[in-house]
C-alpha cells in the first residue's frame, strides 16, 4: 500500500514538474551563443558528420539539442539532414547542435564567421542584424 501510494505521488510530481517547464503551447525560447552558425548537418555514424556539405566529427561529449530542447543522442539521428546552429570547438570539432525550428530557421544567421564578423548581433532579441 506505502509503495503504492509513493509511486502515484513521484508519477505525478514528475508530471507536473514536465508539464510545467515548458511555456503553452510547448514552444521553448532558445538563446544561442553568438559563435554559433547556421548550417545544414547530416548525422552519421558517430562521431562522423557532413557539415555543410563537408565531412566533420563530433567533439567528445558534443550536446544536440531537438526543436524542443531536449538532449538527443546521435545514433537515434543517424543519416537524418537538418538545420542546424552549431559551434566549434578549438580543435574544429562540432561541440554543440541545436536541430532549428520553422520560427528559428526563419531568422537570419550568420553561416560563416566572415558574416559574424561583419553582423551585429542583438543577444535579447537573438537577431543579427547585416550592415
Amino acid at each position: 500500500m506505502l509503495r503504492t501510494v509513493l509511486a502515484i505521488l513521484l508519477a505525478t510530481t514528475l508530471l507536473l514538474g514536465c508539464s510545467s517547464s515548458a511555456p503553452s503551447g510547448g514552444h521553448v525560447q532558445r538563446n544561442f551563443p553568438q559563435n554559433a552558425l547556421r548550417g545544414s548537418l547530416v548525422i552519421g555514424e558517430a562521431p562522423e558528420v557532413l557539415l555543410n556539405g563537408r565531412s566533420g566529427r563530433l567533439a567528445p561529449g558534443a550536446r544536440i539539442r531537438d526543436t524542443g530542447n531536449m538532449a538527443v543522442v546521435p545514433a537515434g539521428l543517424i543519416g537524418g539532414r537538418f538545420l542546424v546552429h552549431y559551434t566549434i570547438d578549438t580543435l574544429g570539432l562540432v561541440k554543440d547542435v541545436w536541430i532549428l525550428t520553422p520560427a528559428e530557421a526563419a531568422k537570419r544567421w550568420p553561416s560563416r564567421p566572415e558574416e559574424a564578423a561583419a553582423w551585429s548581433f542583438d543577444p535579447a532579441a537573438q537577431v543579427w542584424i547585416r550592415p
